[in-house]
């Protein structure tokens, strides 16, 4: 239905617009030499103007650039900031923290800690928690567990998951069905073929056959998938893995970093997943870096019993500023009062709100597009109906109306998760930030139909 040639020229048109309109972060860019790719983060460069927007300030969810111009934000770093940017409870707890306490970096433990470990136990029913900076970090070291009480090698994802910079995660469905290394891995030490395993999500008997070789320690997942537009759990799919990985006496490590939007207790808690070990960052500490596994009460005595384990000094499961006091007391803040049930409720409402609007445009212009929405997150693809697994939710991607899209919504005041399409709602989003943006998407689509 897209006339590709009106694509490019609109897209055209929306490049000069940026341009013009951001001066600033265009210097600020061009001047950025001993930074590599010119940005602080090579992910940063996921831009569809040519230059990123150089930020200025944020609050809620509202950006202003160097610019000075104000974005509705609906990318809210990714999940990073689900809480909303510098909601005032966390500010304050952060700014106690470091005004009347000090000592940011000091490897001893704060009450914070057990405060943060018994709520989250609470919400997602592991009994044991540690600390990390990052998810990413807590998946490495959940890996490294699993691998030593099962004295098995392999680990099992999903094609085209996303764990963070994880080595093992790097891996996808071939032609042939069997494993192969992720298009664009980047140095990876061996052959991922020799530490993992995957199967596409939603297919049991896929996840059957590699489970059947009785080399996997554990299937790490996320219960639906998320950074390849949102793919959830078909039926029965959830239930089935756990079956399996108990057949085979494989663990199961779920990853929730951003499928907490679900609610309070994640989809774990939603669907009562069984999970032996639980993984979650980001959005727990209002923005602040940090990450924390948790362990079912079985398997952490199993890995406590363990005495030959070095788990104090340098067994690779631990980093000198984990747990620190700043960011525990940003999580004890960000769980106790700002993602509450009632927050979530609110949030979960507007992201349906969100959803049923794209629909009705959907409906409205006979577009061959889908939306999924998770909880309080919402993501429309261009494909219909929507994919069901990894593989096919990446081959549905169209990265030049994606671009056009961004950039469009972007010149317009409105920011999108840059990797994907994705719109998350925060406390202090508003039905008509919602509107605004169903306005201008339906814009785009007129402009790009010729409507």
């Amino acid at each position: 239905m897209i006339d590709r040639n009106r694509l490019a020229e609109i897209f055209a048109r929306e490049q000069a617009a940026f341009a013009e309109r951001n001066p600033k972060s265009k210097a600020a860019y061009d001047a950025a030499d001993n930074l590599f790719g010119r940005v602080p983060m090579t992910w940063m460069n996921k831009k569809a103007g040519g230059f990123p927007i150089y930020f200025d300030r944020a609050h809620g969810n509202r950006i202003w650039d160097v610019d000075g111009h104000e974005y509705i934000d609906f990318a809210l770093g990714d999940t990073g900031a689900m809480a909303g940017h510098s909601n005032p409870v966390v500010v304050d707890a952060i700014e106690r923290r470091i005004k009347q306490h000090g000592g940011l970096t000091t490897m001893l433990p704060t009450e914070d800690a057990q405060w943060v470990a018994k709520n989250l136990t609470e919400r997602f029913g592991m009994t044991k928690w540690s600390f990390s900076l990052t998810a990413t970090d807590a998946n490495r070291w959940a890996i490294r567990l699993v691998r030593a009480i099962t004295g098995k090698p392999k680990i099992l994802f999903n094609s085209y998951c996303y764990h963070g910079s994880v080595d093992e995660a790097l891996i996808v469905v071939g032609p042939d069905g069997e494993g192969m290394s992720r298009p664009g891995n980047v140095g990876s030490p061996v052959d991922v073929t020799e530490t993992s395993r995957v199967a596409e999500f939603n297919d049991l008997e896929g996840l059957e056959r590699q489970l059947r070789h009785g080399d996997v320690a554990a299937v790490l997942m996320e219960p639906a998938m998320t950074n390849i537009g949102i793919v959830l759990p078909e039926p029965g799919y959830l239930a089935g893995v756990r079956e399996l990985t108990r057949k085979y006496d494989t663990l199961l490590i779920i990853d929730e970093t951003h499928t907490f939007s679900a609610g309070y207790g994640g989809m774990t808690r939603r669907d009562n997943l069984e999970p032996d070990i639980f993984v979650i960052g980001k959005a727990i500490a209002g923005g602040i870096p940090t990450g924390t596994y948790g362990l079912s009460e079985e398997f952490a005595a199993k890995v406590l019993a363990r005495t030959d384990l070095d788990l104090v000094d340098m067994g690779g499961v631990g980093g000198t500023l984990a747990g620190n006091p700043l960011s525990v007391a940003a999580m004890r803040a960000t769980l106790e009062h700002v993602l509450t049930e009632q927050a979530f409720e609110s949030m979960i409402d507007l992201a349906t709100y969100f959803t049923d609007g794209v629909n009705a445009l959907f409906d409205k212009y006979q577009l061959p597009w889908a939306i999924n929405q998770l909880g309080t997150r919402a993501e429309y693809r261009f494909a219909k109906p929507y994919p069901i697994t990894g593989t096919s939710a990446y081959e549905s991607a169209d990265a030049e109306l994606e671009d056009f899209l961004h950039l469009y919504l972007a010149n317009r005041g409105i920011l999108l998760t840059p990797f994907h399409n994705m719109a998350l709602m925060c406390p202090t989003t508003t039905k008509g930030d919602v509107d605004r943006h169903h306005e201008v998407f339906e814009l785009a689509i007129g402009e790009l139909l010729g409507a």
